[in-house]
């Protein structure tokens, strides 16, 4: 039964037992009306954060020639797409608080969603990418910019946002077949595939089974990538002599593997979180780690622990200082 007090449009169909609908109602973390503003200033600052610090990483690199690289050609890819992805949740969410509105559009409910698997994707392949380049870097010093040519670097960047885009797009055009209930209301903060499923009161065999099918080859997949690609990187470190020589090896890497666990680990999270739990407002707060969290975090961990990185932001700072 629809709740009091929510406004909700439907407009009837020919068949006369299904409805069209034009608007979901997205709950938020939270419903009550006291610790709005503070929801509201503590995702302001988390997402001004993450634009912030990737966009210096984007213009620190663009800016120093000597970061023309291809593992800083990759980072910006990842940090531009970190900046879509948190935009793509955290911005309608700070609408909808400041406007005292949880309504998102029928349309607009599909897009975020469309969108945000493609970021997702692209975030998961990215990782990917990073994780070939790092096994050239440490197994194949000698080759490794004869490897990892500008043509290649584009070849493995390209791919992968096409495959992000087919997949957004085959599970947003499965969705449009669906027809909904009367009971529209998310327990979220965005338009997740997975609750605009349950939402819906046509079979939705179909789609679970793409869901299914999809996730588990590009999860899979990538993640099988990643860890063929660290395991051949532990065993050639294994063979350096010098300790010295290990720890250089290790620190090449290191960045990378501390991202690619925060973004695994807070996706399996998040999967364990909401298979265990029936709530899925608690859901939609642990997500938050892997949608707002972990895209802030990544400038940290890619400046932080690279002196290259450190020198070249100094740089930009500098030259912005002094333009002023």
């Amino acid at each position: 039964k629809q709740k009091p007090g929510l406004l909700l449009f439907f407009f009837l169909t020919e068949s006369g037992n299904q409805t069209a609908i034009s608007k979901f109602i997205l709950l938020g973390l939270s419903e009550d009306i006291n610790l709005q503003p503070l929801l509201f200033g503590l995702f302001l600052y988390m997402y001004l954060v993450c634009v912030l610090g990737n966009l210096l990483i984007v213009l620190a690199i663009s800016s120093d020639p000597h970061l023309h690289t291809p593992m800083y050609f990759f980072l910006t890819n990842l940090s531009l797409t970190d900046i879509c992805f948190t935009s793509t949740t955290v911005l309608k969410m700070l609408v909808n608080i400041q406007t005292r509105s949880n309504a998102i559009t029928y349309e607009g409910c599909l897009t975020q969603m469309c969108f945000f698997m493609i970021f997702a994707g692209l975030d998961n392949l990215l990782l990917t990418v990073m994780a070939y380049d790092r096994f050239v870097a440490v197994c194949h010093p000698l080759h490794y910019l004869a490897i990892m040519n500008p043509k290649l670097c584009r070849l493995l960047v390209l791919p992968s946002f096409v495959i992000s885009v087919l997949d957004a797009l085959l599970h947003t055009l499965m969705a449009l077949r669906l027809s909904f209930c009367t009971d529209l209301e998310i327990p979220h903060f965005f338009c997740e595939l997975a609750h605009v499923l349950k939402l819906a009161c046509s079979d939705i065999l179909i789609n679970n089974i793409l869901v299914y099918l999809v996730t588990s080859l590009l999860g899979v997949v990538p993640l099988s990538g990643i860890i063929i690609s660290y395991t051949q990187i532990v065993s050639s470190v294994l063979k350096i002599p010098s300790a010295g020589g290990k720890y250089k090896a290790f620190s090449i890497c290191g960045s990378h593997l501390i991202v690619v666990s925060l973004f695994y680990g807070t996706g399996f999270g998040v999967y364990l979180s909401s298979a265990a739990t029936h709530s899925s407002r608690k859901s939609a707060i642990v997500s938050v780690m892997y949608t707002v969290v972990t895209p802030m975090m990544n400038p940290f961990i890619y400046s932080l622990r690279n002196k290259d990185m450190m020198g070249a932001l100094r740089k930009l700072i500098s030259r912005i200082s002094a333009s002023h």
